[in-house]
């Protein structure tokens, strides 16, 4: 799995962040960039998916397998 943070739609919630740091970086705004050029260990899956569904932006997605 593959994530990435849409920096467009990205407003600062850090959602992301709180759930799943091991994934994700917040700048001092509180933007977002997902760490590892995105890739999730399979272990950490589920908590990508959590913060998929948690952003209210929805800048945080899928981009493959």
């Amino acid at each position: 799995m593959r994530i990435r943070v849409d920096e467009g739609r990205c407003q600062g919630h850090a959602r992301c962040f709180a759930l799943a740091p091991e994934l994700f970086s917040v700048d001092d705004y509180g933007l977002s960039t997902a760490l590892r050029d995105g890739e999730v260990p399979v272990e950490l899956e589920a908590k990508a998916r959590l913060a998929i569904a948690n952003c209210p932006e929805c800048a945080v997605e899928e981009v493959g397998p």
